[in-house]
């Protein structure tokens, strides 16, 4: 078993809760999601950002909108809904509650009877 592909499947089990709170304040386009990402340490191209960011505005969790940039051609700027906004704060419990889950199952010494 690789090391690698287990740290992949596991970021990838919470990009989805990244993107969302990354966009629980502002708007944003892809290139400042994925350079939070890259400052969180989190690797992710692209090629996984777009196909995830349609599931989501699919889902009624996303909206997005054009802007005229003056560096290049107009940018996509993604926000959370209503839906996403409560979508998120579920997310947060179910994250907290996991967080302690796990650290508590990792942190503690099991004994068996």
């Amino acid at each position: 078993m690789k090391i690698e592909n287990t740290k992949a499947q596991m970021r990838k089990g919470v990009l989805e809760y990244c993107i969302l709170s990354i966009l629980k304040d502002e708007d944003a386009y892809v290139a400042e999601i994925l350079g939070t990402l890259k400052d969180a340490k989190m690797l992710v191209v692209e090629g996984t950002i777009y196909p995830l960011l349609t599931r989501l505005k699919n889902a009624g969790l996303l909206s997005y909108r054009w802007e005229e940039s003056t560096s290049g051609p107009p940018r996509k700027y993604y926000g959370l809904t209503e839906t996403g906004k409560l979508f998120l704060n579920e997310l947060n419990t179910t994250w907290s509650e996991l967080q302690n889950a796990v650290n508590l199952v990792t942190s503690t010494k099991t004994t068996k009877k």
